[in-house]
């Protein structure tokens, strides 16, 4: 009796070529491998072309954008000069006016200077001769003030105060004057730095006291006419 044993059933894939995919379309490259090489190629140069346009585009860009800044600069800088221009001419026209302003501000401060070692002289002398002993008369008046371009000479001695005008009197009474009374009412004046007595004598030929007095005043008697303080009270007014 003979037996029969089947033979091994095959695997699909056994005896089939490795590498190749069942049931995709077959390809094969006819070209030779220059022709590759001269297409990979093209296609690099190709890229490289597109970035050098790309690049090339940008920087003019940049160049425009550049160019139109400059040009927006250069038109406000003329406008600007054209302004100043402008101003420069103005201040042409008002250049009579402007001498003018100049000439009165100088006028003030030159009034100004003038009148700043200004003394009412006629006010204060009224409230002097109020002071005097009754009685008496002033024979002798002297006068001696500051200036605004000189300093006025000032004590040397440690008890008198600072000066800007001296008044020395002369004055005759026919009874012995209360000189020292007569101090205490000048001391209350305004403006008041010292007082000093001079002689005091008897004229035998016309029976009459004589008294002489220097009086030192401050700048407290000065009037301040054209003062800052006095302007605005004037424009106030």
């Amino acid at each position: 009796m003979t037996t029969t044993t089947p033979a091994p059933a095959r695997s699909a894939g056994a005896g089939a070529p490795r590498g190749v995919l069942v049931g995709a379309p077959a390809r094969a490259s006819l070209l030779p491998p220059e022709i590759h090489r001269e297409r990979a190629a093209r296609r690099t140069r190709n890229r490289l072309i597109g970035l050098v346009v790309a690049v090339l585009v940008v920087a003019a860009l940049a160049i425009g954008g550049t160019f139109a800044y400059s040009l927006y600069v250069e038109q406000q800088l003329a406008a600007a000069r054209e302004r100043t221009t402008e101003l420069y001419a103005a201040q042409g026209e008002f250049g009579e006016i402007r001498q003018l302003r100049d000439g009165v501000r100088l006028a003030t401060e030159a009034q100004r200077l003038g009148a700043s070692t200004e003394i009412d002289w006629n006010d204060y002398l009224a409230k002097v001769q109020a002071t005097v002993p009754d009685g008496m008369s002033i024979t002798q008046l002297a006068i001696d003030s500051t200036t605004p371009v000189a300093e006025y000479a000032q004590a040397t001695a440690p008890l008198q105060g600072q000066r800007v005008a001296t008044i020395a009197l002369t004055g005759e009474s026919p009874v012995l004057p209360d000189v020292a009374a007569w101090l205490t009412t000048l001391s209350g004046l305004p403006g008041f730095a010292d007082a000093l007595p001079g002689t005091t004598e008897f004229d035998e030929t016309s029976g009459v006291w004589r008294v002489d007095i220097t009086m030192h005043v401050d700048d407290e008697v000065y009037s301040n006419r054209f003062a800052d303080g006095a302007d605005e009270e004037g424009d106030g007014e």
